[in-house]
């Protein structure tokens, strides 16, 4: 393993607190209503995936049980389809998916791990 996957983890978790930390307590219309909220947040769900992108494939085999290809293809869409971003799927994965996953990456992020 290099060790820059950890680092690539240990940075998508950072992400994903971060996220969780902006939408804790709102609610969809709080989100809805906050343009910079929305932005910031976008951003960040991208910075997971261009961290995910950026781990070894070998990596990433060894963790097969990480939507890898959703988190990656979440940052394409929005890097690439940035008129079309769907504030649903922004929603959704930040307070419905980013929970377990943020589980999961402290896990492997940390350094006693035997990969």
């Amino acid at each position: 393993m290099r060790r820059d996957d950890l680092v690539y983890v240990a940075h998508m978790a950072d992400r994903i607190a971060q996220v969780r930390a902006k939408v804790a307590g709102l609610s969809r219309d709080e989100f809805d209503a906050d343009e910079n909220l929305r932005l910031a947040v976008t951003h960040l769900v991208q910075d997971v995936g261009e961290a995910a992108a950026r781990l070894s494939a070998a990596f990433r085999a060894r963790h097969p049980d990480v939507p890898w290809r959703q988190i990656i293809g979440m940052r394409h869409r929005i890097v690439h389809e940035y008129l079309d971003v769907d504030f649903d799927i922004v929603w959704d994965v930040s307070t419905a998916d980013f929970p377990a996953l943020l589980a999961v990456l402290q896990a492997l992020a940390r350094p006693a791990h035997p990969d």
